[in-house]
């Protein structure tokens, strides 16, 4: 395969290798960058953390002042350029500070809609007199924010929405009737970011401010979790607003909606990060503590392979995350030296990278949501009681799956956007989905040459599973040509390939970066979650694409394929249990999630 350059491209993974040394890590966050995390998370620690019960009462204005607090800290202008208050960090930045609040529970949901989903439209699409009404005070956090996209008809279907703004006859107003739903910040927010259609088939963005009239808001919505964060619906009867409030072009709004959508992906994965790290913790420290038999659980088979696949999990997802970050962020830098504004090129980088925001906003949930499940089982009774902390995370991590684009929706939007990408010459999987067919009509290759130095043999894996996807999805394509959108399932199997591809390389590069720079002994229970991890995704991948395959084919072709799939997923065995059951240790005995 050939080797990437530092600058990638968006779904470039699937056919290049990447260096480990070209790779963005944790541990190359600047100083300056772990305190604006250590202050994001001593502020969820001090602040939020003694305040979760009042805050899931809705305690009138608690929710509202602890944002007011964050802004005050600087945690709301990261990206925010300094002409309007902020700090002008880069996005890798941003992603840290997203993960320092990400275990605060209600808090997360509300700063991230505010600092993302409300602000940044102003930000990237707002004309000069807009950013400098409005921005100085979002970002300093005396004004807050919401974003009115889905309504009671048009969820997924965002495009869909049915609420209208209808130009007055002197051409200085817009008119505004709907109904919008599920919006977060909804019962504090000053600021409201509405999409409405004008002359009943032009999408656009508005900017509407709260007293407004016309505007009302719905009562608190009765939610299965982060109950501490304010979801309303709000009605727009009549609202009128001026046309200054047009929010980018009129017909322009999808491009709003969607490229802050990518943005947004990214940010929850990083959330969810923070979110299982503390989760994490919770659970070693109840594992050392509890005692059965004699012996704190920690001590037992079944609790350590719990504990371990937590952190595997949370570690790799973590790589992805922050490599994925720094591709964005070397992107957004060529394309300022193209001459581009930073508005334009921060979004076009995020555009370019739109595949790795859906894969790891998919990846970042789900494993909130495994390591919450698991949190309970370790707590066992305790873990169903509402006195104890897994009940709230349990409840709080479901909704992660939902928002931004359900999960399934992610997961049909990377494969769609890959392919769209390699339709209009942007990423050539061609020529090597056509490598790969005429390898599986070949003789296999039977070189049994030892390459050495840390993860040879894995990396070989790694290049074996992609193929296994330019396979699954170059039959796709062929089957199903123009059809393909309309088989969900097997673009969700190919999807679930590429997350687990995509993920087991990132925490292989990271692991070995690092160990270039520490040494293998110093990093070897990092080692041992890298091995772990790419253990289960040969066969996650070898089920999805044997799913796929059992779908489109039969007869002599599918068992060509069936012999390819077997061949690219194809790894030898190893023992990890031990593995899993040293990384186990490393963590009971820091009594934390330790990397």
């Amino acid at each position: 395969m050939e080797v990437a350059n530092q600058l990638v491209k968006g779904g470039e993974f699937i056919i290049k290798e990447t260096n480990a040394q070209d790779v963005f890590t944790p541990a190359d966050f600047s100083e300056e960058q772990n305190m604006m995390h250590q202050t994001a998370l001593d502020f969820v620690d001090k602040e939020v953390w003694p305040l979760l019960d009042r805050l899931d009462n809705h305690e009138e204005g608690l929710m509202r002042g602890l944002m007011e607090k964050s802004g005050e800290l600087g945690l709301f202008g990261v990206s925010v350029p300094e002409q309007f208050g902020g700090l002008d960090m880069d996005f890798p930045t941003s992603l840290r500070v997203t993960e320092g609040v990400g275990k605060g529970h209600s808090f997360p949901v509300a700063f991230a809609a505010h600092t993302g989903i409300a602000m940044l439209p102003i930000l990237y699409f707002g004309n000069d007199e807009q950013k400098q009404k409005y921005l100085p005070g979002l970002t300093s956090g005396e004004l807050m924010g919401a974003y009115c996209l889905t309504e009671p008809g048009s969820g997924s279907d965002a495009l869909g929405a049915k609420t209208k703004a209808m130009p007055t006859e002197d051409g200085e107003h817009y008119v505004l009737n709907g109904q919008k739903m599920w919006i977060t910040n909804g019962g504090f927010a000053d600021v409201f970011i509405v999409f409405a259609q004008v002359d009943g088939d032009k999408f656009t963005g508005f900017i509407v401010e709260k007293d407004t009239p016309g505007l009302t808001l719905g009562n608190e919505e009765h939610k299965m979790g982060i109950k501490g964060s304010s979801t309303r619906q709000v009605f727009l009867s009549d609202a009128k607003v001026p046309k200054s409030a047009v929010l980018g072009e009129i017909g322009k709004g999808h491009l709003i909606a969607f490229n802050i959508l990518n943005i947004g992906r990214i940010k929850l994965a990083a959330a969810c990060l923070g979110a299982t790290k503390g989760c994490a913790t919770q659970s070693v420290k109840y594992a050392n503590e509890r005692v059965q038999f004699k012996l704190p659980i920690s001590k037992f088979g079944a609790i350590k392979f719990k504990l371990a696949q937590q952190a595997v999990r949370i570690y790799a997802v973590e790589s992805a995350i922050y490599r994925a970050g720094m591709d964005i962020a070397r992107m957004e830098q060529e394309l300022l030296s193209q001459g581009q504004s930073h508005n334009e090129a921060l979004l076009g980088a995020a555009r370019e990278f739109a595949v790795e925001c859906a894969i790891l906003k998919v990846e970042g949930s789900e494993v909130l949501d495994y390591v919450v499940d698991e949190g309970v089982q370790i707590y066992g009774g305790y873990g169903f009681s509402a006195d104890y902390p897994m009940d709230r995370n349990y409840r709080d991590s479901r909704i992660n799956r939902i928002f931004e684009g359900t999960n399934e929706i992610n997961r049909m939007l990377a494969v769609d956007m890959i392919l769209k990408k390699a339709m209009k010459g942007e990423l050539d999987l061609m020529g090597p989905a056509q490598a790969v067919q005429q390898e599986l009509m070949a003789i296999p290759d039977m070189n049994l040459e030892e390459e050495t130095g840390l993860f040879a043999a894995e990396k070989k894996t790694v290049a074996k599973l992609k193929k296994a996807i330019l396979m699954v999805a170059g039959t796709a394509v062929q089957k199903y040509m123009n059809s393909l959108a309309k088989e969900q399932e097997v673009l969700m199997n190919i999807a679930d390939m590429a997350i687990k591809v995509y993920t087991a390389e990132s925490v292989l590069l990271r692991v070995e970066k690092e160990a270039a720079a520490k040494g293998e002994e110093a990093l070897s229970a990092q080692i041992d979650i890298a091995r772990v991890y790419l253990y289960d995704t040969v066969d996650q991948v070898n089920k999805a694409g044997k799913d796929a395959i059992g779908t489109m084919t039969e007869g002599d072709e599918q068992r060509l394929l069936a012999m390819g799939l077997k061949r690219f997923t194809k790894a030898d065995l190893f023992n990890a249990k031990e593995a899993r059951r040293r990384i186990a240790d490393v963590l009971i005995a820091a009594n934390e999630y330790a990397f």
